[in-house]
């Protein structure tokens, strides 16, 4: 302990000797230095008058550069952080992310500053001139800071009009470097009046380095593609295209002087908030290029006499096409952009997407008129009553209350009241001016208070569509709802319903993983199931849709083309409800599923985005594979960063995806074949067959249609925001009078567009393999099947009957 003591000492009396040299020597340094000024003053005492004028030039010269560089660096964290060289050779710039098609085109952007670059051979050569004589007349004669305009505006200042005197490379500074808020201006920044110089001396020191490190034309390109032009246009193509829907190199004189005049105050001369200001300052310009003899005096009074023809619109996030596959886009990389340390808001990024543009305009214009079609009749269908009913049909009590409370306006008013409800309830009764949507006007304007304005939403029925290529499962169309403003949870990935009977795709599979063929005899009758939940023993015993039981035996692949319930029921209860769900899970379904005996029927939520993704593995004979939404992600520089990783799976085997393909098929061929509702559409002329399932869940809560071909899979789903809002009858409200035709139609488009015939194609009639179970068969009903017996009721191959044929007494395959 002694010894510690003992070091402890000698370290301190250390430290005090250093300490005292240290002043020591400093003292030496001040003596040293008074001696000197003492000198210098003697010596300048004796000089004649100019040259004492020049050595106070030149002394006051030397330390305002000293100060410069002091400020540059930093000295002593006095001045705060000044942009360095590579912060200025390397400028960071917020640029937005476009979202480009299959096809080549844009369809939207990710952004938090709407700017997009542009080369100096884009601009325009009239803005840039009108730009150098409004704000830097002597641009290309100054280093970036301009002393004769500095001395000028000192000059104007004294005799009470203060003018700027920034340069172009000054304001550039300012605009990509942002030296005014995001650097801080050291400890010297908190006095009074200093800050403001020390910030413009670094905006100096940094326009000296932007000047020595860049060309004219490169400066002014990079001061084009950051200033901001007010109404989220920041760069002149955004810009160009805000106000005018022209590009920067198309800009006339008018329309610069417009722009240019905009930069004094974004607000005050904005031409739309403020056209009478915009068209004053606009001639301001004008005639300033007049002074500098870029025009004449004659052009330029003919050009103030024009109106500003603005043809305005503000692009907004979610502007464009897609929005609801943008919104699932932008979710889909946040684990990437966080591992890799991209943005896609900022960096600049050109995204490829597997969205084609046109089959998005023919899905999006499908579930419009589809749509619009469906709720004329739910509004005729509850005409004079609300649609929240229970099983009942009863109206659900506080239904529309319990979803205000759930709302923020609500939790606000909670705040603001306490917890008052008496007020809470007068507020949200308040009929106000409000915005709603409308299917004809896209919006309107009306007169609601906000439980009302709740209510009237609710009366809407929705749709989800999403369309992929199975052997690629590249996503080609993705419509999440019917509007995107106005209902922005999507119904392709995000919501979760009961798929009804498109579940039956995973029954069958199993079955025939399971020894089963579509051609096997089976008999619709009615069926129990015993199983047991939660340690009680229970039954199922379900229905078909009609409540009533076919008389007479069926093939497996008839029953899954009329859908048939008790067959389904029957294959799921021999293969057992484990083996069901293996196989669902197996070919796409990623949802965890209810292990009970409904879910053969499909009770058990799923996406929709995962339900077409299974059918694509079965068209894919049987290829498993992740839906795939992003081609190739490129930089700014046009360097690829990201290119997805695709691996294809098999899931079942090939025989068992051939025969499932029949079978989806037979919803086309076989009698009574709910698929058949397709023949209504002019789809039948353009070298492709057709396969599909539609189902419908319970109440006809869900109305769904996935329909296959031999180059896409496509799936449609119908039905209300909350499960108790739905049609009543089957009629009404089932998969092939809702869902279907928005398959339909958005086929019908599709196959008429030359440009994408390649999706045209007929399913191959041979197999590539030797499929060792029977699939030919065809069923043929007679008019009285009382008379016949059972085993007369399958026929031959519809391929090869002209007509049906009742064939008495066997079986003909």
């Amino acid at each position: 302990m002694s010894n510690l003591k003992n070091q402890l000492i000698k370290f301190w009396e250390y430290i005090l000797i250093q300490i005292s040299v240290a002043i020591n020597l400093l003292k030496l340094v001040w003596s040293k230095v008074k001696l000197w000024r003492k000198a210098r003053l003697n010596r300048y005492r004796n000089l004649v008058w100019y040259r004492k004028s020049l050595n106070l030039f030149v002394t006051g010269f030397v330390l305002f550069l000293i100060s410069l560089f002091l400020i540059d660096i930093n000295f002593l964290w006095l001045f705060g952080k000044s942009p360095g060289l590579y912060a200025i050779s390397n400028p960071e710039q917020n640029n937005a992310s476009e979202i480009i098609s299959a096809d080549g085109k844009v369809i939207g952007k990710f952004f938090t500053e709407n700017r997009m670059p542009v080369e100096y051979n884009e601009i325009s050569p009239i803005i840039i001139k009108t730009l150098i004589a409004t704000e830097d007349e002597r641009f290309y004669e100054h280093f970036g800071v301009d002393v004769k305009g500095l001395f000028g505006a000192v000059k104007d200042m004294m005799k009470g009009d203060a003018r700027g005197a920034s340069t172009i490379t000054q304001q550039l500074v300012k605009n990509m470097h942002k030296t005014r808020d995001q650097y801080s201006t050291g400890l010297f920044g908190y006095i009074p009046g200093v800050k403001l110089l020390i910030m413009k001396l670094k905006e100096w020191i940094s326009a000296i380095k932007i000047e020595m490190m860049y060309s004219k034309e490169e400066i002014l390109t990079m001061y084009f593609n950051t200033v901001d032009f007010g109404s989220n246009s920041f760069g002149v193509r955004t810009a160009a295209k805000t106000y005018f829907k022209v590009s920067p190199a198309e800009l006339n004189y008018e329309q610069s002087a417009v722009l240019i005049g905009l930069l004094k105050a974004t607000t005050t001369y904005n031409p739309k908030t403020n056209p009478k200001n915009s068209k004053e300052r606009r001639n301001v310009v004008l005639q300033n290029l007049v002074t500098h003899q870029v025009i004449s005096q004659a052009i330029c009074d003919s050009l103030k006499e024009l109106p500003i023809q603005l043809k305005f619109s503000v692009e907004q996030s979610y502007d464009g096409e897609a929005l609801h596959f943008r919104a699932y886009l932008a979710k889909y990389l946040k684990e990437w952009q966080e591992e890799n340390d991209y943005n896609i808001y900022t960096d600049g990024l050109k995204i490829h997407v597997t969205i084609d543009s046109r089959m998005q305009k023919y899905a999006d214009e499908a579930v419009q008129k589809q749509m619009y079609a469906v709720q004329r009749r739910f509004f005729s269908h509850w005409q004079g009553e609300n649609p929240w009913q229970d099983e009942n049909h009863k109206e659900i009590k506080n239904f529309i209350e319990d979803i205000a409370k759930k709302t923020a306006a609500y939790a606000n008013l909670n705040k603001i009241y306490n917890g008052n409800t008496d007020s809470i309830n007068k507020y949200l009764n308040l009929p106000k001016k409000v915005k709603v949507f409308d299917y004809k006007l896209g919006e309107k304007d009306t007169t609601l208070s906000i439980m009302d304005s709740i209510r009237y939403m609710n009366h809407f029925m929705h749709a989800g569509f999403v369309v992929m290529e199975p052997n690629t499962r590249h996503v080609k169309a993705w419509v999440g709802d019917i509007n995107f403003k106005y209902w922005q949870y999507d119904k392709v990935a995000q919501s979760k319903r009961q798929p009804g009977s498109t579940f039956k795709l995973f029954d069958y599979t199993a079955a025939i993983m399971n020894g089963k063929a579509p051609c096997d005899i089976i008999t619709d009758k009615p069926i129990t199931w015993k199983y047991m939940e939660n340690g009680k023993p229970k039954s199922w015993s379900p229905q078909n849709t009609d409540w009533n039981f076919l008389p007479y035996p069926m093939s497996l692949k008839h029953a899954f083309a009329r859908s048939i319930n008790s067959v389904a029921v029957q294959v799921s209860q021999e293969v057992g409800i484990a083996e069901v769900i293996k196989y669902a899970h197996l070919l796409g379904i990623k949802t965890p599923l209810e292990d009970k005996p409904s879910t053969c029927l499909g009770s058990s939520d799923v996406s929709l985005l995962e339900l077409v993704n299974s059918y694509g593995t079965v068209i894919n004979e049987g290829l498993y594979q992740e839906p795939v939404v992003v081609v190739r992600i490129e930089d700014k520089d046009g360097n690829v960063i990201y290119e997805p990783k695709t691996e294809q799976k098999r899931v079942i085997p090939y025989e068992t995806a051939w025969l499932m393909t029949e079978m989806l098929k037979g919803g086309m061929t076989e009698p009574g074949g709910t698929t058949q509702a397709l023949w209504e559409w002019d789809l039948f002329k353009y070298n492709t067959n057709f396969g599909g399932k539609t189902g419908t869940s319970s109440n006809h809560s869900d109305a769904w249609f996935v329909g296959v071909t031999k180059n896409l899979v496509g799936g449609a789903w119908v039905g209300g925001e909350h499960r108790s809002i739905h049609f009543r009858s089957g009629e009404l409200g089932e998969g092939s009078r809702t869902a279907l035709p928005i398959f339909a139609l958005f086929m019908e488009k599709m196959l008429k567009d030359k440009n994408l015939k390649h999706y045209q194609g007929k399913f191959p009639t041979k197999p590539k393999e030797k499929i060792s179970k029977s699939y030919t068969c065809h069923t043929i009903i007679p008019e009285d099947t009382t008379l016949v017996d059972s085993t007369a009721l399958i026929g031959l191959d519809s391929l090869q009957l002209e007509q049906p044929v009742e064939i008495p007494l066997e079986v003909v395959q």
